[in-house]
């Protein structure tokens, strides 16, 4: 197509670039190896630059929400570990949260205590992680995405011993969660959280200070605060652009008032300080951490009033949301008194942090794209549900 034929405007309708030539039209995925997962990219290049950029997705389409109304409440739960595959357990949570607000249902304090713990050590291996593969996207030996994985194994091991699955965890329950945690599994958690610390100092050692990742990232994808607001953008990726906004902090879900802890916010809102609040998120994660397994209280996991068979909530509607490690996490449920919800529908934050992936890859070149892309943090079981 030509250029005379290309109208490249923005969001307000105003030019956004000059172009000259020619454009050629590049279609990047489903299968292209850093695009984490079968989405594909429809690219418009004047020569290296990008003018034209459309998110493709739905290769991985499951029927997940569908499925929500054609089964029983608790048979869901299963089906929510396989959204976000590397964080099973927060997406119990959001999904239980949800329902316990629907049918009015308590939580006893100890199963508070461990939904936190949980869910903190999800946001840590998620980040941890996160973190390894946007380096691996930038060209990085396979190192720092190694020293990921070593600290997420040790994670995942303490998910296996309590719920019986590192990935797929079925764990949480409406009213707490299904097992209770040993004496020996909590001394085991806290020795994983004292040593994280280090491997984290480890890590930042290796490539915060390294010359070529801040030439790849500073000024790199800007996401102005402005925008990201507009688009509904949350989780690391808003804070990234210096907006001060935490589900953890203006809801107090659970137990998360107790807590001590900061909300990292970045200046710029570039790849590098995408990178780099996912670090400072994961050493406020393991303050929450020390001090939750510190106070976890004795007592019961579930609420002896909890029904899960037979569970029939009455008429009515709730929307629980959790900050789950890429954003926010909410599930939206109608409930008309029978034993399936009316109406189930998933809030996904990556599908709509993706939706400003183009204005964050105009004007750079397609190389810096599966940097800006790794930078959001996608999953495609989320994205496309």
């Amino acid at each position: 197509m030509s250029a005379s034929e290309t109208r490249l405007v923005g969001r307000d309708g105003a030019p956004v670039m000059d172009v000259d030539g020619d454009l050629l039209e590049v279609s990047m995925g489903p299968h292209h190896p850093s695009t984490h997962g079968v989405f594909r990219m429809d690219l418009a290049l004047d020569g290296e630059k990008i003018v034209k950029l459309k998110p493709v997705f739905g290769y991985l389409h499951r029927n997940h929400e569908k499925l929500g109304e054609e089964h029983s409440y608790l048979a869901s739960m299963p089906y929510t570990d396989r959204l976000d595959y590397i964080c099973s357990l927060t997406n119990n949570w959001a999904y239980a949260l949800a329902v316990e607000k629907l049918a009015g249902q308590e939580v006893p304090e100890r199963a508070e205590y461990l939904r936190v713990i949980l869910g903190e050590l999800t946001r840590v291996q998620n980040h941890i992680l996160s973190v390894g593969f946007l380096l691996q996207d930038m060209g990085a030996s396979g190192t720092p995405l190694m020293y990921g994985f070593r600290e997420r194994e040790k994670i995942l091991d303490l998910f296996e011993s309590l719920t019986g699955s590192r990935m797929m965890c079925n764990y949480m329950r409406f009213g707490g969660c299904r097992v209770d945690a040993s004496p020996a599994w909590l001394d085991g958690a806290r020795a994983v959280v004292a040593a994280l610390p280090a491997a984290v100092d480890e890590l930042e050692a290796l490539v915060c200070t390294n010359e070529i990742l801040m030439a790849r990232t500073q000024g790199v994808g800007v996401l102005p605060a402005e925008l990201a607001i507009n688009a509904g953008i949350s989780g690391p990726v808003l804070r990234a652009s210096g907006v001060n906004y935490d589900v953890r902090k203006v809801d107090h879900y659970g137990i998360y008032d107790r807590f001590d802890f900061k909300v990292p916010l970045g200046d710029h809102g570039d790849v590098y300080d995408r990178f780099m609040i996912r670090l400072l998120e994961l050493r406020q994660s393991l303050r929450i951490l020390e001090q939750a397994l510190k106070d976890i209280p004795g007592g019961p996991v579930m609420d002896p009033k909890a029904k899960l068979r037979n569970f029939r909530p009455k008429a009515g509607e709730a929307y629980g949301r959790i900050e789950a490690p890429k954003g926010e996490l909410g599930f939206y449920l109608i409930s008309d008194g029978g034993p399936n919800p009316y109406r189930y529908r998933v809030r996904p934050p990556t599908l709509v942090n993706l939706t400003v992936l183009e204005d964050m890859c105009l004007g750079h070149n397609v190389a810096d794209v599966v940097l800006i892309l790794g930078s959001i943090d996608i999953v495609l079981g989320e994205v496309d549900r």
